[in-house]
């Protein structure tokens, strides 16, 4: 990755969080409407709602459990989880943004693996399965991802949680995912967390 990087810090509950993020995409921060998409790839932005799944996960204890971050992106949420304890894995298709991810964690003093994952092919991922805990942020763009994480999510954790804006995708996830499983649903802010118990 030669493209340059910015310092950005995130607020958490037990203490900040330090991230470098490609330029470009740092001077177009997540602060329009739920539609807005970036022209700069999608997991360089600093997405609200992983910033706000990356809250909740820092106010638990996740020592000893094992926790996989589904688009992970700049991995906000999984950087969080492993300071709170979790052993973690953090996804997603983009060689760059795994590449940074690494140096992020080692930013922060935590430990994070990655992996590139396609969700249409998840063998590889299944294999490392079960997961304590499924989490993702922001990862509803499409219609034609809701029937893949219907079916991915339950065969990787008991327990999934994930953050989103209220992007219509999401609304069509949510509807058949209640007509399945449990689901508690928590406003935090413009982000709402889903948490799904599949058990």
């Amino acid at each position: 990755m030669t493209e340059a990087l910015v310092d950005q810090t995130i607020a958490l509950p037990s203490g900040e969080l330090r991230l470098r993020q490609p330029q470009e995409s740092a001077e177009l921060p997540d602060a329009g409407a739920v539609e807005w998409a970036p022209i700069a790839p999608y997991w360089s932005v600093l997405w609200r709602s992983g910033v706000a799944l990356a809250r909740e996960l820092d106010r638990m204890d996740l020592r000893g459990l094992r926790v996989v971050e589904l688009g992970c992106g700049l991995a906000l949420p999984s950087i969080a989880a492993a300071r709170a304890g979790a052993e973690v894995l953090a996804t997603d298709a983009s060689p760059d943004a795994l590449t940074l991810v690494m140096r992020n964690a080692h930013r922060n003093d935590v430990h994070v693996e990655t992996a590139a994952v396609d969700w249409a092919q998840p063998g590889r991922l299944l294999e490392r399965a079960p997961f304590d805990l499924a989490v993702a942020a922001d990862v509803l763009y499409e219609r034609a991802s809701v029937a893949v994480l219907l079916s991915l999510l339950p065969r990787l954790a008991p327990a999934a949680w994930l953050a989103d804006p209220g992007r219509p995708a999401a609304a069509a996830f949510l509807e058949q995912a209640r007509s399945r499983w449990r689901v508690e649903t928590h406003a935090r802010g413009v982000a709402h967390i889903h948490r799904l118990q599949f058990a």
